[in-house]
């Protein structure tokens, strides 16, 4: 491993120690992993602990806005991806290419879209697993027991309903920062038919 990757796994494990959270889980090599509860900026920053705390890097999506200003370079420099929300195609035909092959991807997004609640989570994360051949990691945070870590991997079914069972299901137990503002799993697929 890297110098520069354990000197951030070993900052990681002391910081998450310090303000006393746990990571959890088995990181996949490969795959789409999907964030949530997505209520607070603390979020991105757990996120970033917990991959650093494995020893990895998540390619996690960011809206081009954020990029912004001073915060630019260091989201860059973590490992973020500007994602256009007005023209996500571009971003995601170059994840697609990226994804070829048998070396370590992760892509991290926060289904729900938004820090506040809406009426659906966006289904890019399904797509992108479906279009890729990647499976699907239930990435979480959990505020009351101080957890942050790697739910389940699934390879999508195509029977988007039945899936979204199964995240709703993982994510039952599961509390952000702002819980009024956790939008539950729900895609809009899901009741067109899709």
């Amino acid at each position: 491993m890297k110098r520069h990757f354990l000197i951030r796994r070993t900052v990681a494990r002391l910081v998450l120690k310090a303000v006393r959270w746990r990571a959890v889980g088995e990181v996949p090599e490969r795959g789409v992993l999907v964030g949530a509860p997505h209520t607070s900026n603390w979020d991105w920053v757990l996120t970033l602990l917990l991959g650093w705390s494995y020893g990895i890097r998540i390619g996690l999506l960011v809206k081009k806005e954020m990029f912004r200003g001073p915060l630019g370079p260091l989201l860059r420099a973590t490992g973020a991806v500007e994602l256009d929300r007005r023209n996500p195609g571009t971003t995601v035909r170059a994840l697609l290419a990226q994804a070829e092959g048998d070396h370590p991807f992760l892509l991290g997004l926060a289904a729900e879209g938004t820090r506040s609640r809406t009426d659906y989570w966006k289904s890019g994360f399904y797509r992108i697993a479906q279009q890729t051949g990647l499976p699907i990691t239930l990435a979480y945070l959990d505020v009351p027991s101080r957890t942050v870590g790697w739910g389940p991997t699934f390879h999508p079914s195509g029977d988007v309903r039945a899936d979204m069972d199964r995240v709703r299901e993982f994510y039952a137990d599961k509390t952000g920062f702002h819980p009024e503002s956790f939008t539950p799993p729900r895609l809009r697929e899901e009741e067109q038919g899709a």
